[in-house]
């Protein structure tokens, strides 16, 4: 199985950046242009649309086409896993249907004085024969999608 890791130092307050983090409407405010996301749904573990806080048991229903070319790339993300406690929290979710053969990823935050680290862990494997063969070769296109993430999420968040 292949991993990617990236962190960023947020110089904002840890329960803004996680807050920020909880529900769709931060993917949308970090994901590139250039990737023509649109969230198409969002529910509660319960079936209940529009969560306000993505919580375990959630699913969220996504379609992106980088750069306006190719068919639209569906993907549909379980939140396996929630936890806030004691100036650290995460979220991990799950692509349940999409191009990864494996997609779990992991978002960590942790509190350190006025800065929050935000730290992202993928785990992936792409669906072909070859796949971990070539899954190591996806930092190519994650590095600067991560890199755009993070320094978004710099942007939005240390200017309030």
């Amino acid at each position: 199985m292949a991993t990617y890791d990236r962190s960023v130092r947020v110089f904002a307050p840890f329960e803004r950046v996680w807050e920020f983090h909880s529900n769709e409407r931060g993917l949308e405010a970090l994901t590139p242009e250039w990737m023509n996301l649109i969230v198409e749904s969002v529910s509660g573990p319960d079936g209940d649309p529009d969560p306000d806080v993505l919580v375990a048991g959630s699913t969220l229903r996504a379609s992106i086409r980088p750069f306006g070319v190719g068919p639209r790339q569906r993907w549909t993300s379980l939140i396996t896993e929630r936890e806030c406690a004691d100036g650290s929290a995460y979220f991990r979710d799950r692509m349940t249907d999409g191009p990864f053969e494996h997609w779990e990823h992991t978002h960590y935050f942790y509190a350190d004085g006025e800065t929050t680290l935000v730290r992202d862990h993928v785990e992936y494997e792409f669906p072909t024969p070859l796949g971990p063969a070539i899954s190591p070769l996806a930092w190519v296109g994650f590095e600067p999608m991560f890199r755009y993430r993070h320094r978004k999420t710099k942007e939005l968040l240390e200017s309030e």
